[in-house]
C-alpha cells in the first residue's frame, strides 16, 4: 500500500479489537459485517497474555463478569495461529485487507506467519522504541496511532520509521471512549501533514460517522472506526463503536467527501452548465392585466413572471412611461414589438 499516492482511496478500517469477546465464530461474523458494509479492511488485536502482561496488570475499567484479572481477559481473547489463519483467509475471500495490532514481539512473529497488509501500532505501543523499530524493518507499512503521544514521542516514532525507510501514516487519535467532538482533534491532521510531510489519518472513538467523513474531506488516507454488531452487545468499546448500518453510511460519506475533494468546481464553468435552465427558473417582465394599444405603462402595471428569457427585472424602470404599440393580453411576457418604436429598452 502506498498511502502517499493521492489516487488511492481512503482506507476505511473496521476495528474489531476485543468485540468478539473470545468467540471465533463472532470474529468471523465481523469479517462478513465489515465486508458487507463496504469497509476496505478488518482489524483485530492479537494479544498473547504470557508475552504481554503480568498478573499485576490493573484494569482500566473492570467491565468483565468472568475474568478475575486483566491477564485472564487477555488469555480469553487469544486465538490459535490456525484460527488466525482462518480469519485471514476469510478476509481474503471477502476481498478486504486483514490487519491486527500486535502487543508483543511474539504476536508480531505470529502475525508475520499469518500475513498482515500493514502494522497497526496502537497508541500505547508507540513508546516502545525497539518494538517500533522491529516493525519498521519488516518493509510493511505502519499505521501509527498518536492517542497518548505528545510532540516529542511523535517526533521519535517518525524518526524511527524514516531511519528504516518505512512507509507510514500518522493517525490522529484521542484515547477517550467515546470521544466528544471537542476532543476529536481534526485540526491536527493538517498539523501532522505540515510538520512531518506524510500521509495522515484518523483513528476514531466517537461512536459517530461525523469525524470520519470530515477527515476524508481533509484528505485523510485512513479512517479507522470501531465496529459493533449491536448497540446492545457486550464489551468495553460498544459506546465508541459504529453499528453495521452506521459503518455502511460512513463508507458512503467518505466516498462522497473524496469525490468532492478530488473534483474542485470552477464557478464560471458550473454556471455555464446550467445556462439552459436559467430561463426555466428565472422571470421576465409581464403585465399585471391586459392593456390596450396607446397605454402609457406605470410601475403598477408591471410584474415579473416565469419563464425567463424576456426582459429581466432590471429593465422595469425603463418600461415606466413607455407606450404600448398594440393590445397586450395579461400574462404575456413583454417583447420589443409590443412597444412604440424609437425607445431603447436594453
Amino acid at each position: 500500500m502506498k498511502f502517499s499516492d493521492p489516487s488511492i482511496e481512503c482506507l476505511v478500517i473496521a476495528e474489531v479489537a476485543q468485540a468478539h469477546d473470545g468467540s471465533l465464530g463472532t470474529a468471523h461474523a465481523f469479517v462478513d459485517a465489515a465486508a458487507n458494509a463496504g469497509a476496505n479492511a478488518i482489524k483485530f488485536q492479537t494479544h498473547i497474555a504470557a508475552a504481554e502482561s503480568t498478573r499485576d496488570e490493573t484494569w482500566r475499567v473492570n467491565f468483565s463478569y468472568q475474568d478475575a484479572s486483566r491477564y485472564d481477559y487477555w488469555k480469553r481473547m487469544e486465538f490459535t495461529e490456525e484460527q488466525w489463519q482462518g480469519l485471514k483467509r476469510h478476509a481474503d475471500d471477502r476481498g478486504i485487507l486483514f490487519l491486527s495490532s500486535p502487543f508483543s514481539l511474539e504476536a508480531v512473529a505470529l502475525l508475520e506467519r499469518v500475513g498482515v497488509a500493514a502494522w497497526k501500532i496502537a497508541s500505547g505501543e508507540v513508546f516502545e522504541d525497539s518494538f517500533v523499530e522491529y516493525l519498521a524493518r519488516t518493509n510493511s507499512p505502519l499505521l501509527i496511532s498518536t492517542g497518548m503521544s505528545g510532540w516529542e514521542e511523535i517526533d521519535r516514532v517518525v524518526e524511527i520509521a524514516r531511519a528504516n525507510s518505512a512507509e507510514f501514516v500518522l493517525l490522529q487519535c484521542t484515547t477517550q471512549y467515546p470521544c466528544p467532538p471537542q476532543n476529536w482533534g481534526l485540526n491536527l491532521l493538517e498539523e501532522y501533514r505540515h510538520r512531518y510531510r506524510c500521509p495522515v489519518g484518523l483513528s476514531d472513538h466517537s461512536g459517530t460517522i461525523f469525524p470520519g467523513v470530515l477527515a476524508a474531506w481533509q484528505g485523510a488516507a485512513v479512517v479507522e472506526v470501531h465496529l459493533t454488531l449491536s448497540e446492545q452487545a457486550f464489551g468495553p468499546d460498544v459506546a465508541a463503536s459504529l453499528t453495521c448500518e452506521e459503518l455502511r453510511e460512513l463508507v458512503r460519506g467518505v466516498r462522497a467527501a473524496e469525490a468532492a475533494r478530488q473534483n474542485p468546481v470552477d464557478k464560471h464553468s458550473l454556471a455555464a452548465q446550467f445556462a439552459a435552465d436559467r430561463a426555466r427558473f428565472s422571470k421576465s417582465v409581464a403585465l399585471v392585466q391586459a392593456l390596450p394599444a396607446g397605454s402609457v405603462l406605470r410601475r403598477e402595471d408591471l410584474t415579473l413572471k416565469k419563464p425567463g428569457g424576456g426582459f429581466a427585472s432590471r429593465h422595469i424602470p425603463t418600461f415606466v412611461g413607455a407606450t404600448l404599440a398594440m393590445d397586450v393580453p395579461r400574462d404575456v411576457l413583454l417583447r420589443p414589438e409590443h412597444l412604440v418604436e424609437g425607445r431603447n429598452f436594453l
